[in-house]
Parts: structure tokens; sequence; C-alpha cells
């Protein structure tokens, strides 16, 4: 019936008096048109005397040749990303997860020996090969509608390739590497959209699979040592298959940092790996200086990643506790593990011996890796989506750093992609959450405009609803909002909620996803998770594109979802998450929130709209509430 009757409040459940909302509105900071000019002049010209400062530095050609390939694929990288549409983020982290695979290429360009390694620099190479080709059959398992077996099946474009290797065109080897590069930019610029997103999955195998063929063309390896190879792929690409079929959608970013550590251990192993096979060309090589440099960052960036990821992965996976473990003079420690590794590095420098340099990389990696340990224990759980977009932008600066060790295009471009992607998700993230990038990587608490006064207490009773009142309110509301958060994904609610919208769009009702910037603990893990139910691209829209609708909102249901619909955000000036954009959810008429109970977030904030006068709690686990919702919405509807 329409209009909708009164709603009807339980017997015994006091409506608290509504609270005076302040709403916290950030006072623009004006900058006059001399400062805003002079900040352009400043950046242009501390960017524009950096780069010739490198050209003044420059050992020889190679190394200018690959500065320009760094600087126009990042400028590509960055322009791309930022064509990527945000229900997209989360295949976009799927995609430069799968070509970060292109460490194999590291590895395979040092692999040497017979059917096996015959000595350290090999076996490291083998173990790099090997750790890489897990990325590489598994990471395609990461993107949607995509398996292993039907992304690597190109045989067209690794034909022409063949054909044109065995008739020995020496100059298709770099005409290889220049496509597998624009195959991977594709990968990217075909999730603008989701018509295009296939295209693009399609198109980054491509490029991997082009790449790990073109390195085995221009190193021409024996039969031997092809053996060995093939044992690499066949292992490392068994494991990640075997992996990546074991975890399901929900599991996908624990899945993804997982796969981030692989590219970190990869890094690590090639520039120990490196160091040693070019260590007696460093007396008379003038880039000798280049290649300890990168093989510094390399090691130092690739420690970081690996044992942050691991991390990142036992918080994910819930086998680690998902709150900020604080240690006292915690960046005190943080610095002196950086000062130390910066010390190691200039060792490298300093002693010429083998012996000596392998000790300082050996020292990089063990104090990196610590402080990837130090650095990701103090994050907790709620900001893990930032946290998965830094070590995914760190896995890329790490392949940069290879490619500039090995004097490889290919590694350099798609390092650059990764590395500029993550950057830009992390941005993107950190202003969802109105928090600095700084704060949340040191473990900082509160956003940047939270007060130093004692948050709001919330007072008053909160109001539960059943199922049959909740069904009640979902017939007679004819404009609906849900509102998905991480609960979901953990309950496997979203068949049942896309299978009771259908049902009600039938009946001709308005019914739209919200989705938060941050909801769930990757970046568009909702948008992927709806996508995969049925849910219609169109129905589920960002933050921005609707939170101007909740004011003209029958109904709006919060399945869940906490800190990214806390009205202390915008009411409480003192609050920890003060000034973050939230889903205005409380300006709906009626408001359901369906959780297992009235426990805080990640966030640790208590949530006002729960104790709203048009909030109705139905607690309770969200699959078995919404499989009933949806029995009874079918029944009521028929």
């Amino acid at each position: 019936m329409w209009p909708p009757p009164p709603l009807k409040t339980p017997v015994g459940a006091a409506a608290p008096p509504k609270a005076e909302v302040k709403v916290v509105v950030d006072a623009p900071k004006e900058i006059t048109p001399f400062k805003a000019n002079l900040n352009t002049a400043l950046m242009t010209t501390a960017g524009v005397g950096s780069i010739l400062g490198l050209g003044m530095c420059s050992p020889n050609p190679e190394f200018t040749s690959m500065l320009t390939v760094l600087g126009l694929s990042g400028i590509v990288g960055y322009h791309t990303v930022w064509g990527v549409t945000p229900a997209l983020h989360s295949p976009l982290m799927s995609v430069t997860n799968a070509i970060s695979g292109i460490t194999a290429v590291g590895g395979l360009l040092l692999m040497n020996g017979g059917y096996y390694p015959t000595n350290s620099v090999e076996s490291l190479a083998a173990a790099a090969a090997f750790v890489s080709f897990i990325n590489v059959f598994g990471g395609p398992a990461t993107l949607p509608n995509t398996t292993p077996c039907t992304a690597y099946r190109r045989p067209d474009f690794l034909g022409a390739y063949g054909w044109a290797a065995m008739n020995g065109l020496a100059e298709i080897h770099q005409a290889a590497y220049l496509a597998a590069s624009l195959c991977c930019v594709g990968a990217l610029a075909g999730l603008s959209s989701q018509t295009t997103s296939r295209l693009g999955n399609n198109l980054g195998m491509i490029g991997v699979a082009g790449g790990i063929a073109a390195t085995l063309g221009q190193i021409a390896p024996s039969n031997e040592v092809l053996a060995q190879m093939a044992a690499c792929v066949i292992a490392g690409g068994g494991l990640g298959t075997i992996i990546a079929k074991k975890i399901q959608i929900t599991d996908l970013p624990q899945l993804v940092a997982g796969f981030h550590s692989l590219v970190g251990l990869a890094a690590v192993l090639t520039c120990v790996s490196t160091f040693m096979h070019d260590f007696p060309t460093f007396a008379t090589d003038p880039a000798a200086n280049v290649v300890k440099t990168a093989l510094f960052l390399g090691t130092y960036i690739g420690g970081v990643t690996f044992s942050g990821s691991l991390i990142a992965y036992g918080k994910l996976q819930g086998i680690l506790k998902s709150n900020a473990l604080l240690l006292p003079g915690r960046h005190a420690l943080n610095s002196g593990l950086l000062l130390a590794s910066i010390a190691s590095g200039g060792y490298l420098f300093y002693d010429p011996t083998m012996a000596g340099g392998l000790g300082a990389l050996g020292t990089t990696a063990a104090l990196s890796a610590t402080m990837g340990v130090t650095l990701t224990a103090a994050i907790g759980g709620a900001d893990m989506p930032v946290v998965i977009t830094v070590l995914n932008s760190y896995s890329g600066w790490a392949l940069c750093a290879e490619g500039f060790m090995l004097n490889n295009n290919l590694m350099t471009i798609v390092g650059a992609l990764i590395g500029s992607s993550g950057a830009i998700l992390s941005y993107i993230m950190c202003k969802a959450m109105n928090r600095s990038l700084p704060s949340v990587i040191l473990g900082g608490y509160g956003t940047s405009s939270t007060g130093g006064g004692k948050p709001m207490e919330i007072t008053g009773t909160h109001t539960e609803i059943n199922i049959d009142g909740a069904i009640e309110a979902i017939s007679n509301a004819k404009n609906i909002i849900i509102v998905p958060g991480y609960g979901l994904c953990v309950a496997k609610a979203q068949y049942p909620i896309a299978e009771m919208v259908s049902v009600l769009k039938e009946k001709g009702k308005k019914v739209r996803f919200a989705i938060h910037p941050v909801a769930g603990r990757m970046p568009g893990q909702l948008n992927v998770l709806l996508a995969e139910a049925g849910v219609p691209y169109d129905d589920v829209l960002e933050m921005d594109e609707i939170n101007e609708d909740f004011p003209d909102t029958d109904l709006v249901l919060v399945i869940g979802a906490n800190d990214t619909v806390n009205s202390a955000a915008l009411e409480d000036p003192n609050s920890p998450i003060a000034g973050m954009p939230v889903l205005n959810v409380w300006k709906a008429e009626h408001v359901i929130v369906m959780k297992r109970s009235l426990g805080v977030g990640y966030a640790a904030v208590d949530n006002p709209v729960f104790y709203k006068p048009n909030t109705s709690m139905l607690l309770g686990d969200a699959k078995k509430t919404c499989d009933s919702l949806l029995n009874k919405v079918a029944q009521a509807q028929a």
C-alpha cells in the first residue's frame, strides 16, 4: 500500500530524543594566485632539475634510455589508471597482480647450467623463476571470469613471434617486448568500463605470455637449460593453480596480498643472483654504481613487500589479530631500521669484495623484512584496503629496480604501471577515509580533522525489528537503497540479496546499491561480489553518485556495514573518524541495519545511527537473515 503507514515502534522500546546534529565542515584554505603559481613553478623546477641531474650522472646511453622508458611509462600509467572506473578497482588490483608475474623474466635471464643449477647464481635464479611462476599461473585466477588455461591460449601472437625468431630476425625480440608492454598498458586501459574489462584481462595475460616467450627467444637456452626452465614453470605454475582454485572470491584480498609477497621474494632473489653474476665486471663497468643502486633498491623494496604482504595476508585471513600492534617507540624503531638499511646500502659501494657485497645485501634484506613486519603490524584491519594498494605499489617499484639492474625495458615498463597504479589507488583510499598516507603507513590514529577533545558520548536505546517487520517495511517502500559492507562478504549473502532485488524490481520498486570507496578489504571488492551474484552494473552506484538521494529514499537496508555509515564522522568533531566521507543513510525515512550485534566496526567507534529514531536493528547472522528475507519477499510478492 502506498503511501506507507507510520512505523510501529515495539512495545517497551523508547525512542531516544533526536540529538542536535553538528556537522563538521573544514574551512577551505585560501591560496592566492601568486602562491599557486609559485608552487607550480617550484615543482616544475624540481622535476626538471632532477631529470637533468640524473642525466649529468648517467654513466652510459643505456641508463639514459632506461630512464626515458621509466618516465614515459610512469606518465602513461598515471593517466591510464585514473581512467579506470571505481567499480573496477578490485579487478585493477587483480590485473596488476597478474602482470607482476613478469618478475619471471629476471630469473629466466640468469638461469643456466644444465638440467639443474650448478652454482649459487643459477640456484637463486631458478628459485626466483619458480616463485614468479606461482604468481604467473595463480594471478589470472584473481581476475573475474578468467582462468589460467583460457588466459594464455593465444597461439596467434606467440606463433608469429616464434616464426620470426626461427628465421633469424634479430630485432623481433625487442619488438616482442614492446608488444608485450603495450598489451600490459592495454590491460589497464581496458578497465575504463565494464564492457571492455574482459578484453583488458586477456591483454594482460597476452602481455605476460609474450614477455616470457620473448625472453626465451632472446637468450636461446640449450635443451638442458630449457628443461630446467620447464620444470620451474610446471612446478610453480601447478602450485599457483592449486592455490588459486582453493580460494573463493570472498578471499580475493588475502590472495592478492599473498601473491604480492611472491613478487617481493622474487625481487630479492634476483638481486642477490645478479650481484653474484655481475660482480666480476664491477671493477671495469662504468655503470657499476647504477647497478649497485638498483640492487640495493630492489632488495630493500622487495624485503618490505615480502614480509609486509605476509602480515597483511595473516590479518585478512584471520591467522593474526586484525587490530593494530602499536609497539612502544615504534617510530624510533622504524627510523632506526631505515637508517641501518641505508648504511648497509652505503657499505655495498664501500666494500669491493664479494663477501662484503653479499653481506650488505643480506643485511638490507633482513632489515627491510623486519621493517615490513613492524610497519604492517601497526596498521589495523580498517586500513587494509590502503595496505593492499601500497604493497601493490611497492611490488611495482621493485620490478622497476630489476629492469634497471638487468637493462630490461619490459620489466621497467610493467613495474612503472604497477607502481603508479598502487600509488593512485592508495591516494584514492586515503582521501575516502580523510586520512593521510603517512598516518596510515605509520599506524596513525584518527583523521586529519579529528579534534583533541573527548569523543561524543552516545546515549539512548536502540529499536529492534524482526523479519516480519522488515518484510512489511520492504513491501511498503517504493524507493530502496541497499548499503553492503564487509559483513556481507563474510556471510556470502550477496546471492540471496541479488535474487531478492530481482523480485522487488519485477514488482516495480526502485532498488539500488550504494558502495563506499573503502567498503570491504580491497578497493572495489563489493562491486565484484555483487557483479558475480548477477546484480546489473547500472544498479550499483558509488558514494558520490548516490549520497544526495538518501533524503528522498523510503528505506535503506544496511547489510554488514558500520564505519562507512557512521554519522559520528559528521556530527562529532572529536571522533577518530571525524571528517571521513560516509554514506548518509540516516537521512532516509527508515533505516534497517542488519548486523550480528551492536558492536563497533574496525575503527572501534560507536555508531550513533543505531540509536536514531528512524533506525531499526535486525540482529542476527547476515546470511540466514538475507535467506529469510528472500523467502518472505518471494511469498509476499507472489
